[in-house]
């Protein structure tokens, strides 16, 4: 994503509807796929890894939030099918409420979204021609993951994961903004719009909490990034 300050709200609501799109294609296809459960079971599997990598930030006061945001609203193994789906329909009111820095930010939410969704999609289908999408081990896994490859897209998944971090971490310094995300609660709710309102909530209030996201966002690009490279060396995740 280009800074924020370079971007007009035209610019990132062009954006926003182009990585809506590309989301939506991605899911539409894997809806259509007559073994979903398939794709279901790695996500299930990459969440619980994810867990096991950083048990310890889980663990941490300062931190448990954070990182339940990371884990639950950008790798969560649920469908976000219907958030984006509320997005797509309130975009124009959300370009007109939302500071420059805060669309910059679901931008990036969107890519990483649209960017894990191929990437599963090719790790379904790798798991699937080497017979192990139902028998899914650390393994399995791992040998699907290196004959995939796509290395450069495994690290912009790292990439957009730290400028999410960095943003939220921006916004929560931000004045008025936590007030105009209360303010928007109850009519997000009656306008069917909650899952949406709780993305945009949830994570402004983990950061916030924390007082400053530098050293947790250091540890878990650190950790992905030396995984990635495991993997990619011939190695086992954790």
């Amino acid at each position: 994503m280009h800074e924020p300050a370079r971007l007009d709200k035209a610019d990132l609501a062009a954006e926003l509807q182009r990585q809506l799109e590309a989301a939506r294609r991605l899911r539409l296809s894997r809806a259509a796929d007559p073994c979903p459960a398939d794709h279901l079971r790695l996500r299930a599997w990459q969440s619980a890894r994810l867990a096991r990598s950083h048990a310890d930030l889980l663990g941490e006061p300062r931190h448990a939030a954070a990182a339940h945001f990371f884990l639950d609203e950008l790798y969560g193994a649920h469908d976000f099918t219907e958030r984006d789906a509320q997005l797509a329909r309130v975009l124009p009111r959300l370009v007109s409420s939302l500071p420059a820095r805060a669309l910059a930010t679901l931008v990036d939410a969107l890519a990483l979204d649209a960017l894990s969704e191929s990437l599963d999609a090719d790790m379904v289908a790798q798991l699937r021609r080497s017979a192990r999408a139902a028998d899914l081990d650390a393994c399995a896994y791992a040998d699907a993951y290196r004959a995939v490859g796509r290395a450069e897209d495994r690290a912009r998944q790292i990439e957009l994961t730290g400028a999410i971090g960095h943003a939220l971490d921006q916004l929560t310094r931000l004045p008025l903004l936590g007030a105009t995300l209360r303010l928007m609660r109850r009519p997000a709710e009656l306008a069917g719009l909650a899952g949406l309102h709780r993305f945009l909530q949830s994570g402004y209030d983990a950061f916030r909490s924390m007082h400053g996201a530098d050293a947790f966002l250091a540890r878990i690009l650190q950790r992905e990034t030396t995984l990635m490279q495991r993997l990619f060396d011939g190695g086992l995740p954790d």
